[in-house]
């Protein structure tokens, strides 16, 4: 069985810890019609490219404002989404189960390409079997943080649910609180709360990213509606997130600068791991293809993922298009 738990994790030391981070960006507003609203889940430096769209100001190079919008989780992301109330996020496997659920979204590019988190434990915690009966710290049903978790206990021959117990705690701040107090024996973090986990005394068992693992951690997607509507938008915003990418990926000061923005913080400790946990993990051109569906595809536990067609979840014209005519070449100098 695995549960869907829920815990106030709000007490003074939640607080503490937040500051003890340097805190994190919240607020939830929508910007004018000509804006894109850009949603993304997590406080990770996974999020660089999709932060320097705005910071480096290539929204408006590339004809494109766009409204950063963080709001916690995949499953309130997906639901926005669909709602039409945020056009693009950086969504990662949790598309594949919002379209399996129904949902009309469409992956279009894919930011980290492999599993972009750590497993960190208390220091009493062994290694990976001896999570056996134990329960494990997620963020969010379905989502990435799940996916991982999934893939790593299956690469060590457990079964999530039978082996290892879930608990939905919401987001990865929670997920490191948790861990703190002992409510989870471990807990899936990404960069930069992996830091604030080491200071706070918890060990990592397992770097996920270094198991290289194809999968869709963090991209973009948007409603199939709004291609249909606004094509142009869509080039416009993955040309700036292209060139986004080449920032994130040789550029630390630029880097940095807006990662400290969106993290709220001027530790230079949690901005160099931040940084480095992703710089040149970010493709030159993000395309998503089909094993990256089929990847997340092999760990859904939606009933449907089994007859599904990786075809289904991502569109790679407007990457095509963007390609074909030299943006990408120009951009690395034709190099």
């Amino acid at each position: 069985m695995i549960l869907n738990y829920s815990r106030n994790l709000s007490a003074p030391f939640f607080v503490f810890v937040i500051v003890f981070i340097g805190g994190f960006t919240s607020s939830v507003s929508f910007a004018a019609n000509s804006t894109v609203r850009v949603g993304y889940p997590q406080p990770s430096g996974a999020m660089l490219p999709l932060w320097l769209v705005s910071d480096a100001k290539l929204d408006l190079k590339y004809g494109v404002p766009a409204q950063n919008i963080f709001i916690s989780g995949a499953a309130r992301m997906n639901q926005s989404m669909v709602a039409g109330d945020i056009d693009l996020a950086s969504i990662g496997g949790a598309v594949v189960n919002t379209v399996l659920a129904g949902g009309d979204l469409v992956a279009i590019a894919v930011g980290v390409p492999t599993y972009g988190f750590s497993l960190y434990a208390k220091p009493d915690v062994k290694d990976i079997a001896s999570l056996h009966g134990k329960v494990v710290g997620i963020m969010s049903k379905g989502a990435s943080s799940e996916h991982a978790v999934i893939a790593l206990l299956q690469r060590n021959n457990m079964q999530p649910g039978k082996d290892v117990k879930f608990i939905y705690l919401g987001g990865v701040r929670e997920v490191l609180t948790a861990i703190d107090r002992g409510i989870v024996s471990a807990g899936v973090l990404s960069s930069p709360t992996t830091l604030a986990a080491r200071r706070l005394g918890q060990k990592e068992l397992v770097n996920i990213a270094s198991l290289n693992l194809p999968y869709i951690h963090s991209g973009v997607a948007t409603r199939r509606i709004f291609t249909r509507q606004q094509p142009e938008a869509v080039k416009a915003y993955l040309r700036a997130y292209i060139a986004a990418i080449k920032i994130a990926n040789e550029d630390a000061e630029t880097s940095k600068r807006a990662l400290s923005r969106y993290l709220v913080t001027s530790d230079s400790a949690i901005l160099e791991e931040a940084y480095q946990a992703f710089r040149g993990i970010f493709p030159r051109v993000p395309y998503v293809t089909e094993d990256y569906i089929k990847s997340v595809i092999a760990v859904s536990d939606n009933p449907k993922a089994a007859g599904a067609n990786p075809k289904d979840f991502f569109d790679s014209r407007f990457l095509k298009e963007i390609e074909d005519s030299g943006f990408v070449q120009e951009l690395y100098g034709r190099r």
